[in-house]
C-alpha cells in the first residue's frame, strides 16, 4: 500500500481543532520533520560524517502558555493526556511524554525561565520506521518552547539539548544526526554533517526523475536497542586498542585500515569487522558527496548497495526482512541504489527509483515480500523538505 503524505494545511487544521477542543484559544504551531539518511550509517557516534535530509513527514506541536506551573500534554495519535508540574518533571512509564519532558528538563537545567504550558502533539512520521519520529518530537518541542518563552537559543544549542533529552529521558544513546537533520534540513539538499565539530555543508540533491522510496519492513526486532549499545561498545574497544600504539586516535574517525590491520586483526576478528565497516563507510560518504555535486546518482546508488552489504555482513545490524527487500530490487533497472536505513533490525530500506517505474515496483515488491515474509509492506515516497519551522504564530 502506498501512503501519500498529509499536506501541511490538513495537519494545521487538524491540530488546531484538537487544541481548541482540549485547551481553547489559538496556539503557536511548529513543524519538525522526520529524516532519511542517504548514506553514512552508524558513523555519527564514531565522530564521523553523515548525509541526512529532512523529509515531508513531520511532527506538529501546538502550544500555548498557562498562568500556572502545570504542563498539560495531549498525544493525538494515542488520544492520551499527561499532566505534571515544572517541579515534578521526570521520565514517565507511558514513554510518549518523555520526549517533551526531556526537553523541559534540559531547559530547566540550563536555567531557562519557563511557565506551565498546554501542548498537543500530532504528526505523520510513522513510528518504528527508522525515520526519527522521536528526534522530530524533541526538535519540535525545544523549538516551540524557545519561541514561546523567548529563550534566544541557537539552532545548534537546541539540537544538543534534544540529543541529551533522548539520552536521559528515553534512555537511548543516539548520535546527533537525527536532531541535526530535523532542525537544519533544507529543501532539495542533503546535509553533510561532521559529527565531531558539527560543521556542516548543504550538498545539492538533484534527483530529477528519480524519487526516494521507502519500504517499511513493518518489523522491529527486540535486538534493536540492546545491539545498538553493543555496537558502540565494540567501536570504543577498537579505538582503545588502536590508541595503545597511536595515542592521537580518539575515535574511528581518526583511524585507518592500516591501523586496524596492525592492532585489531589478530586480536579480535569481530571487532575488526565492526571497525572496518565504519572506516569504509566514512570514505564512501565523502565520495558520495562528490557524486552528488556532479549529479551522478548512479554512482551514489552503487555506494548505497555497498553500504547495505557492509551493514548486513560486517556490522550485522540488518535482518532477513531488510536483506530480502534490498535483494528484491538489486537487479532491477528501475532502482539505482538501495540499503537498510537507521539503527537496524527492522524499519525501512531507502531506494532511489526512477519516477515512471515507482507504481510497478511497489506492486511487485509488495507481492513477493508479503508472500515470502508473511508481512505487509508499506511504501512511502519521500520529498526533501525544510527543517524545523514555525507554521503558525499565536494570535
Amino acid at each position: 500500500m502506498l501512503l501519500q503524505i498529509h499536506n501541511k494545511k490538513i495537519m494545521i487544521e487538524k491540530i488546531s481543532k484538537i487544541f481548541n477542543e482540549k485547551f481553547g484559544g489559538n496556539a503557536l504551531i511548529v513543524r519538525s520533520p522526520g529524516r532519511v539518511n542517504i548514506i553514512g550509517e552508524h558513523t555519527d557516534y564514531n565522530e564521523g560524517f553523515v548525509l541526512p535530509a529532512a523529509i515531508n513527514k513531520a511532527i506538529y506541536i501546538a502550544i500555548s502558555k498557562r498562568s500556572d506551573n502545570e504542563i498539560h500534554l495531549h498525544a493525538a495519535d494515542f488520544n492520551e493526556d499527561f499532566i505534571c508540574t515544572l517541579s515534578t518533571v521526570m521520565p514517565d512509564k507511558k514513554h510518549w511524554p518523555n520526549y517533551v519532558l526531556g526537553i523541559v528538563d534540559q531547559l530547566q537545567k540550563r536555567g531557562c525561565k519557563l511557565n506551565g504550558f498546554n501542548a498537543v502533539i500530532d504528526g505523520d512520521v510513522p513510528v518504528g520506521a527508522g525515520l526519527s519520529s522521536s528526534a522530530a518530537v524533541e526538535c519540535a518541542a525545544v523549538f516551540a518552547l524557545n519561541e514561546l518563552f523567548q529563550l534566544q537559543l541557537t539552532k545548534k544549542e537546541m539540537v544538543q539539548m534534544a540529543q541529551k533529552a533522548e539520552h536521559l529521558f528515553a534512555g537511548v544513546k543516539v548520535g546527533i544526526m537525527d536532531m541535526f537533520a530535523s532542525m537544519f534540513g533544507k529543501s532539495e539538499h542533503a546535509i553533510k554533517l561532521d559529527c565531531r565539530s558539527l560543521e556542516f555543508e548543504y550538498v545539492p540533491l538533484h534527483l530529477n526523475k528519480i524519487k526516494i522510496v521507502l519500504f517499511n519492513s513493518n518489523v522491529k526486532h527486540s535486538l534493536a536497542s540492546t545491539e545498538y549499545n553493543v555496537r558502540r561498545q565494540q567501536c570504543e574497544q577498537g579505538v582503545e586498542w588502536i590508541k595503545e600504539n597511536y595515542p592521537q586516535v580518539n575515535s574511528l574517525r581518526d583511524a585507518t585500515m592500516q591501523m586496524l590491520d596492525e592492532n585489531i586483526l589478530q586480536k579480535d576478528n569481530l571487532i575488526y569487522k565492526r571497525c572496518k565497516f565504519i572506516i569504509e563507510e566514512n570514505q564512501r560518504l565523502l565520495a558520495a558527496c562528490e557524486d552528488l555535486k556532479r549529479d551522478d546518482i548512479k554512482s551514489l546508488g552503487d555506494k548505497m548497495f555497498q553500504t547495505h552489504e557492509g551493514l548486513s555482513k560486517e556490522y550485522e545490524v540488518s535482518c532477513k526482512e531488510l536483506d530480502f527487500l534490498v535483494n528484491a530490487v538489486k537487479n532491477n533497472d528501475a532502482v539505482l541504489g538501495a540499503r537498510m536505513m537507521g539503527g537496524g533490525f527492522g524499519g525501512c530500506t531507502i531506494n532511489l527509483v526512477k519516477e515512471d517505474d515507482i507504481d510497478a515496483l511497489i506492486a511487485q515488491v509488495s507481492e513477493v515480500y508479503e508472500r515470502e515474509m508473511k508481512l505487509p509492506l508499506t511504501a512511502y515516497i519521500a520529498q526533501i523538505e525544510n527543517g524545523t519551522e514555525i507554521i503558525q504564530k499565536k494570535n
